[in-house]
């Protein structure tokens, strides 16, 4: 019955939450919230853990509290939200289903959420405490050393603590979240792939404008060398696994920033494995960091670049993927990041070309994006 309108009850439950508590507005997406994004990742994270719950499958949604997890603690959140939410959502949930919400329907779906909770509480002091930090203490302020516009659409931001000691190290695959403060006195929040900047201990992130945006237009086009930001530390639950399987690295426009974090793991260590590294721009006037991933891809004694220069729709429509062509050993960890219909594309491809899909990883920072790419055994919705 709550699983029947878990989408109303998502929608009258965060018009509840910020008319009650304004300032975590500034925690969730504004673009996000306007576009019903949030509310169906809120609505798909409960029915998918209430599914847990019946089916008795814990690792099918593992992968996805991990992003969660992740993705809580580069906001700053805490245990004690937990509870606000909790107000919040069974209010939303008696308001939607009145009479039908009975004791019992309420018993159950709160065992559901103080199970879910309680995981993510778990995961996320673990991630504060890995981090160094108090669980939701997160922001640090840095400044920015150099701006570089990179391709027709993006900026690259190196960044430096300003005590002038190294910033803390990350996995290649991880990001860091950035708060801007908006001209109307509003923040907001956006996570970032990082990757290493210039000198030792400086980070670098790469920032797609946007048209219309909120915050990626402000980065891009407003920050000058010298201003400071304010950055959380790395977050992020997929990283480039450090063995000896071939690697595929598949990547669409500012989505290469996690590839070339790969690279240059890779390249630090003297890394022989094999790799192919797959990119998918519009045109090479738009691609960021069309040089350096050739020169690093140069710099690996087994690795080879594969760049196609095509409009994503014909991605969306069903059209050539990137992989078409190319032979994809079996034993391949993969790494996909971009649009979600891009990785849609490429993981229909991968499967079925004999890639297990449990060696496929996506990262993608819409709110839910995970859903239908790292739980479906074979398919994708």
């Amino acid at each position: 019955m709550v699983g029947a309108e878990i989408g109303t009850i998502s929608r009258v439950f965060y018009n509840r939450l910020f008319r009650a508590v304004p300032s975590l507005r500034d925690t969730f997406n504004r673009t996000n919230q306007a576009n019903g994004a949030q509310q169906r990742a809120l609505a798909d994270s409960i029915a998918a853990f209430a599914s847990l719950l019946v089916t008795h499958a814990p690792t099918d949604i593992d992968p996805i509290m991990e992003r969660i997890a992740a993705k809580h603690a580069s906001l700053g959140v805490r245990s004690a939200h937990y509870e606000i939410v909790r107000t919040h959502l069974f209010a939303a949930i008696a308001e939607v289903l009145g009479a039908a919400a009975t004791p019992q329907v309420a018993v159950a779906w709160h065992e559901v959420y103080t199970m879910m909770a309680n995981s993510l509480v778990e995961q996320e002091t673990k991630l504060y405490r890995q981090a160094g930090v108090a669980p939701g203490d997160i922001w640090r302020r840095v400044f920015v050393t150099a701006h570089e516009y990179d391709g027709a659409h993006a900026a690259t931001l190196h960044l430096r603590s300003v005590d002038g000691g190294p910033l803390p190290v990350f996995l290649p695959g991880q990001y860091i979240s950035v708060r801007v403060a908006l001209p109307d006195g509003t923040e907001q929040i956006r996570q970032y792939t990082v990757f290493p900047g210039r000198a030792s201990g400086e980070w670098a992130v790469t920032v797609k404008r946007i048209p219309g945006g909120l915050v990626s237009p402000m980065l891009c086009d407003g920050v000058r060398v010298g201003d400071h930001l304010l950055v959380s530390p790395p977050f992020g639950s997929v990283v480039v696994d450090p063995g000896s399987e071939p690697l595929l690295l598949v990547s669409a426009g500012v989505g290469v920033t996690m590839t070339i974090a790969a690279l240059r793991d890779l390249q630090s260590r003297q890394d022989g494995r094999s790799v192919d590294v797959v990119h998918l721009d519009r045109t090479p006037y738009e691609q960021p960091h069309r040089t350096e991933i050739r020169t690093l891809v140069d710099s690996l004694p087994n690795a080879r670049l594969h760049v196609r220069y095509t409009e994503y729709d014909e991605i969306r429509s069903g059209g050539r993927t990137p992989l078409s062509g190319l032979m994809i050993p079996g034993d391949a960890r993969t790494y996909v990041c971009g649009p979600i219909p891009f990785m849609r594309a490429i993981r229909t491809d991968l499967v079925a070309s004999g890639v297990a899909p449990a060696s496929i990883r996506f990262e993608a920072f819409a709110p839910g994006s995970w859903f239908g790419l790292e739980t479906s055994p074979d398919t994708v919705d």
